[in-house]
């Protein structure tokens, strides 16, 4: 089979900075590693629940607080992202609403 795909640069196209890139980079590892810990979070609570239910309701308050951090993470890596390929400045960061961030 033969690939008859062909790419060409457009122009137009704003170019990023190295600075950009890896201010970028260095957004979305930090956003992965409160994502990942929230989760490891929300995992030792649901074991620790199978063992002993009153760790229920901690499961339960920890993914009611930490959940919309989450969210707004995301969001606003995706905003980060939007504005650097707009070539618009970088929307601030959220406040973590659970303190835990």
């Amino acid at each position: 089979m033969e690939c008859t795909t062909s790419f060409t640069m457009d122009e137009t196209a704003p170019a990023y900075t190295r600075e950009q890139l890896q201010e970028l980079h260095q957004k979305y590892r930090e956003m992965k590693h409160n994502i990942n810990n929230t989760f490891a979070v929300i995992m030792a609570l649901s074991e620790l629940g199978q063992r002993n239910p009153a760790h229920l309701e901690k499961l339960a308050k920890a993914v009611l607080q930490r959940s919309p951090d989450v969210v707004a993470q995301l969001t606003h890596f995706g905003d980060m992202l939007g504005a650097l390929i707009k070539g618009e400045p970088m929307p601030p960061a959220p406040k973590p609403e659970s303190g835990t961030f």
